[in-house]
């Protein structure tokens, strides 16, 4: 095993645990505070931990510039091309915010194994929108095995589709909008791949910037509708605790995800990161004394290895 894949399998590890974790504290927060402040205080506070591993990004950039002329380090200083594509920013910024405030209630209407699970069809839209966007090939076995994915996914959701015609419908909502945030999610990345093609941000850089911008736009939307006093929630040291709790562990899942990146490609990344369902469900068992049954294993199975092989015929 080398180096680079020793590293990666660390970060991946970690991720895991990170991003495993996020349902659980996304369900766990105190309803004293709302979804619209809890999705403002999260995006800033990962906006607060990639500012300064931007900032550290831009000054290793400059450092390799010095030693290689032309190098994109120039470039890559902060945002080439800011104004022109400022309105883009924006509506990545709104994308992502939309989907953070979305986040929490699905999962609080989804639950944790279940809606963990429906993230992972971000790999499907992956390829929709790769296919759509940015032209790349998508060929038979990943439509076939996106197809084994939803499967598995029906598995889980309806336990072994004995719940079919008496499914819980607050539980269907929440799996039908965390549906939506994959696929927002995913087209939100699509359009910005581009961006990085054309050497105008890095990925780190687009996280702050996303995550900034979100919190601006959420703060805006929040005192045009919604009484300023509401503000008196963030006061509440469990609210915040909770608020920055959630912007920790989102952003070092992010983090954990960009590094496993540098050290190995899309597709073993994503593999690697797969078995985020299994930690959510193995916390929520714990923590919230959720049942995880046989059909959300064999559910979680069949979408993992759907995962594997979506990603390994990626390059074909």
């Amino acid at each position: 095993m080398d180096n680079n894949l020793k590293k990666g399998i660390i970060f991946a590890v970690f991720g895991n645990i990170f991003v495993g974790f996020q349902p659980i504290v996304a369900i766990s927060k105190p309803d004293s505070i709302d979804n619209l402040l809890f999705a403002m205080m999260t995006v800033f506070v990962e906006a607060i931990i990639f500012l300064p591993i931007m900032l550290l990004e831009i000054k290793r950039l400059k450092k390799k510039q010095a030693h290689e002329v032309g190098s994109v380090a120039q470039k890559y200083s902060f945002f080439k091309n800011f104004r022109k594509n400022l309105w883009f920013f924006l509506i990545i910024g709104l994308i992502f915010g939309i989907n953070q405030v979305l986040f929490f209630y699905s999962y609080q209407m989804a639950g944790a194994v279940n809606g963990s699970l429906t993230q992972k069809t971000t790999v499907f839209f992956g390829l929709l929108f790769g296919y759509l966007i940015l032209k790349e090939r998508v060929n038979i076995v990943q439509i076939l095995f996106s197809i084994i994915l939803f499967f598995g996914l029906m598995i889980s959701i309806t336990q072994g589709f004995t719940l079919v015609g008496e499914f819980d419908t607050i539980a269907l909502i929440g799996i039908l909008i965390m549906l939506g945030i994959s696929c927002l999610w995913m087209f939100g990345h699509s359009i910005t791949r581009p961006l990085f093609i054309r050497e105008e941000a890095t990925p780190i850089q687009m996280v702050f910037i996303r995550n900034f911008l979100s919190g601006i736009i959420i703060f805006l939307f929040y005192i045009i509708f919604f009484p300023i006093g509401n503000f008196s929630q963030l006061l509440i040291p469990i609210n915040l605790w909770f608020s920055f709790l959630m912007g920790l562990v989102y952003g070092a899942g992010l983090f954990c995800w960009y590094k496993t990146l540098s050290y190995l490609d899309v597709s073993k990344a994503t593999i690697l990161l797969s078995p985020t369902p299994i930690v959510t469900a193995v916390f929520a068992v714990f923590i919230l004394g959720d049942v995880f049954t046989l059909y959300n294993l064999l559910g979680t199975i069949i979408v993992i290895v759907s995962i594997a092989f979506i990603m390994k015929y990626k390059k074909d």
